[in-house]
């Protein structure tokens, strides 16, 4: 059996299962909200159970700011805070991880897309196979024939796994690096990452199509004619900065070896 690396992306992961069950929420005896424990938990058994994995890690985000809030001050910044019964449980979730021997990883500066994007392609220098476990779609910029996108599944539905042929046919496009440019034209709400105003997820697929990258696009941007064409040129910077802002960074210094991170 091959090596096989699983990566979670543990705050998103998280909110995903407090949100799932916030309607009629899951408490223990004394009243905490266990439904992020609970659906954590339910992910890291299923996964344990339906695949051959030898390693496994979580990734988490840290408070410190990183190159992107400096690149742009205003990223994530309309997020709301963390839902108060959320917060309440992060202690018990990294007890939780301590008791499996589940090694969790965070680093100042940087967010979990990167931990997951670097050890993902160290992993597969070394000869693993690796899976991303989030709901993100960003993810999908990471994807090549040894590292995978695995959503978990909704409802008890089945997971879903996103390799190379996937994401070009889920985002219509030839190569899957060109997401990072799909981002960058689109931006992304969820990070505030503001994109070409006008610009919807449509039309920045029909522009990689036409032109295949950002670069192309904005450099022949004085042929496209109207209001795309007025946008594209009037936020060309903004365009770059967003494509930067979106892409994930694959060289954190993390001071680990693969080793540690062998299922316990």
């Amino acid at each position: 059996m091959g090596k096989t690396l699983f990566l979670l992306d543990g705050m998103a992961l998280l909110y995903r299962a407090h949100f799932a069950f916030v309607t009629n929420p899951i408490r223990n005896s004394k009243g905490l909200n266990t439904s992020a424990l609970h659906g954590f938990l339910n992910v890291v058994l299923e996964l344990k159970a339906s695949y051959p994995l030898t390693h496994m890690a979580v990734a988490l985000d840290t408070s410190a700011p990183t190159i992107r809030h400096r690149l742009y001050p205003a990223y994530k910044a309309q997020r709301e805070a963390m839902p108060e019964e959320l917060a309440a449980c992060l202690p018990w979730f990294h007890e939780l991880c301590e008791a499996m021997n589940l090694p969790v990883i965070k680093q100042d500066g940087y967010e979990a897309d990167d931990i997951i994007g670097t050890l993902a392609r160290r992993a597969e220098s070394e000869g693993f196979t690796t899976y991303m476990v989030t709901p993100d779609k960003d993810f999908s910029q990471l994807v090549t024939d040894h590292i995978f996108l695995l959503k978990p599944g909704r409802k008890g539905g089945p997971a879903e796994c996103e390799g190379v042929i996937e994401t070009c046919r889920r985002w219509e496009i030839d190569q899957h690096s060109q997401v990072i440019d799909i981002l960058g034209l689109w931006g992304d709400a969820s990070d505030n990452i503001p994109g070409v105003p006008g610009v919807g997820q449509k039309t920045a697929i029909k522009l990689i199509g036409q032109y295949g990258s950002m670069e192309a696009i904005l450099e022949g941007a004085s042929e496209i004619k109207g209001k795309l064409g007025e946008r594209l040129r009037e936020h060309a910077q903004q365009a770059i900065l967003s494509k930067q802002l979106a892409t994930i960074d694959v060289g954190v210094p993390l001071g680990l070896d693969l080793v540690s991170l062998e299922l316990q």
